[in-house]
This record gives C-alpha cells, sequence and structure tokens, in this order.
C-alpha cells in the first residue's frame, strides 16, 4: 500500500505543478504597486482629534492627516492599498518603532490623484514631523468588505 500512496502524491504534485503552469491554478490576488509623491502631514480638525490618546499607556497623543499624491499606473482602480512609509520626529527618532504601514486606504483611481490617511503619534514626540519613502500596494479587486 506504501508505493501506491508515493506514487499517488507524485502524481497529485505533478499535475498541481503542471496545472499552475497553464495559469490554471487559481492565483493569489496580485498586489499593485503605487508610486506615492509629495507627503506632507497637517493637524486633524478638532473633531476629528478630540479624546485621542496613544496606543502605548493611555498617553495624550496627537492626531494628523497625512495627504500623498498617488500615481496609479495599472490602468485600474486599486482596491484595499496598505500605505507604508517611515516618519521620524524633529530628533530623528522614529515615531511608529517596528512598523512600517502607517494605513489604509479604500480606493486609489487610476492616473494621478490624492490620498489621505489618519495617523495617531504621541504628545511626546516634537514636530516636524519628517515623512520618507512613502509607498502602497493594493489589489485589483476588492478584497476587505
Amino acid at each position: 500500500m506504501r508505493p501506491f500512496k508515493q506514487t499517488f502524491t507524485m502524481v497529485l504534485a505533478s499535475l498541481l505543478l503542471w496545472c499552475s503552469s497553464l495559469g490554471l491554478a487559481p492565483s493569489a490576488a496580485a498586489l499593485t504597486p503605487i508610486k506615492l509623491t509629495n507627503p506632507t502631514y497637517r493637524a486633524c480638525p478638532a473633531e476629528m482629534a478630540e479624546g485621542i490618546v496613544s496606543s502605548r499607556n493611555s498617553q495624550a497623543a496627537k492626531c494628523f492627516l497625512i495627504t500623498a499624491t498617488a500615481e496609479n499606473s495599472s490602468g485600474k482602480t486599486v482596491y484595499d492599498a496598505d500605505v507604508f512609509g517611515r516618519i521620524y520626529d524633529a530628533n530623528g527618532d522614529t515615531v511608529f518603532e517596528n512598523r512600517g504601514r502607517v494605513g489604509t486606504v479604500d480606493e486609489i483611481p487610476a492616473g494621478s490623484s490624492e490620498i489621505e490617511i489618519r495617523i495617531t503619534v504621541s504628545a511626546s514626540q516634537p514636530e516636524p514631523l519628517m515623512l520618507k519613502q512613502f509607498k502602497a500596494t493594493g489589489f485589483a479587486t476588492q478584497i476587505r468588505k
């Protein structure tokens, strides 16, 4: 019985490999890269920032809106785009330690458009903030509902 099981496993693996080479296997939704340029930030409006605290020990925090120009050259709307970047305070200290993902944008249309994400920063981190290496990746179809 053992040789049959090994043979069956090898045939099944070969069949799956062959199907995937033909594009017949279900493919993972491919990520679409989005170039982000000119990232800037501003304080959140008072009504949006009211009661904001950081996740660390319920410390006081500041609310900011980051905007950037998104260049979606895919020709299609991109959905559920994760935004990545490095944010440093005036002392050069990282704002989000061990974290490159800073937010999510629901939709980015084809072409050039403006995106906006909200972040919360500990009130102890001095301004101005420095925004570096911003980019986004999303999907050609909606992933989250």
